[in-house]
């Protein structure tokens, strides 16, 4: 009998080669980033979760040497990512408190700037960042989510807003947002380029889009090596400040800034995040918890890149 989890693996084994998914360089001209680290037994439902204990396995990972993008020359077809990532289980929701937090903390500058009509969460999970920017004035809000898992974990009332399965421009009106985010997620698509490029067309002229990437260039990723939490099998590519950038202007986009910025956390999530053994990390969050540590906030700043950038406002016919 075949199990899910062998399913799956079977599944993320057809693969298929391509060029940088952001400048279209051939990887004949990229250097090996990483070498592959792949053991199929240990693929399972959380493999494709959010926020999950890292297992520090990944493809094969090249770095292109025309724009800065680390990214796997040989990844699995959007079809095979598609299915590991709706049968994901869920079990982030109070750190995705915790990171919608540090999003709306972050963008709060930029939702006074915008027209406040209609917003979309890419990667919504539960809907908890659609809540924030209801609160934050926004009239209508729609999230897209993968996972089942996620979509059912839920309160219905957010249900409401999130369409599920992965993100497609055609379910949605042209220039019908004024702002779209994802966040964490540009990472795990096979390509982010068109991704941006889609969520252009969707925006209203002077929207904006905003994305939140691991930088794998920060000095917490540097040090950490092999042993840091970006370097993860859901991982498609890793941005740096001069990649992400350069997808956004490739894609279209003017005004585009980046920033790096600290994420808030309980105790015990970074713990969970540490390069220790499995059972040592056990112990130590069990100690946390048990003396109430564990759910102390702490906020570090991890390598992580908030960019937002604007469609142009001259003409309608400028974002194509």
């Amino acid at each position: 009998m075949t199990t899910e989890p062998q399913k799956q693996g079977m599944h993320l084994s057809e693969r298929l080669s391509r060029s940088c998914p952001v400048c279209g360089a051939s990887p004949e001209h990229a250097r090996e980033f990483l070498a592959e680290q792949i053991d199929p037994t240990r693929l399972n439902t959380f493999s494709f979760a959010s926020r999950k204990e890292p297992e520090f396995l990944n493809y094969h990972m090249v770095q292109c040497a025309t724009c800065d993008l680390v990214y796997v020359d040989q990844p699995p077809s959007q079809e095979a990512l598609a299915d590991a990532y709706h049968v994901a289980d869920y079990d982030s929701a109070e750190e995705a408190v915790d990171a919608a937090t540090s999003y709306l903390r972050e963008m709060q500058s930029l939702m006074a700037r915008l027209h406040q009509g209609a917003a979309l969460e890419i990667g919504t999970g539960t809907g908890i960042l659609l809540d924030g920017l209801k609160a934050a004035g926004f009239a209508s809000v729609a999230g897209v989510e993968p996972s089942a898992s996620a979509v059912a974990a839920a309160p219905p009332y957010r249900r409401a807003w999130i369409r599920e399965g992965i993100f497609h421009e055609k379910d949605f009106e042209p220039e019908s947002f004024d702002l779209v985010c994802c966040f964490m997620t540009m990472e795990h698509v096979r390509d982010p380029l068109d991704i941006a490029q889609s969520v252009l067309r969707l925006l209203r002229p002077g929207g904006a889009f905003v994305t939140v990437t691991h930088d794998y260039r920060s000095i917490v990723n540097r040090a950490l090596g092999r042993r840091s939490p970006i370097i993860d099998v859901e991982h498609m590519q890793l941005f740096s400040p001069r990649s992400i950038t350069e997808l956004y202007t490739r894609a279209g986009y003017t005004d585009v800034h980046a920033k790096a910025f600290a994420n808030r956390y309980a105790l015990s999530y970074w713990t969970r995040l540490l390069p220790i053994p499995a059972g040592m990390k056990r112990r130590l969050i069990k100690a946390q918890n048990a003396t109430g540590l564990g759910q102390w906030r702490l906020a570090f700043n991890v390598g992580n890149t908030m960019v937002t950038g604007f469609r142009p406002t001259e003409t309608a016919g400028s974002a194509r």
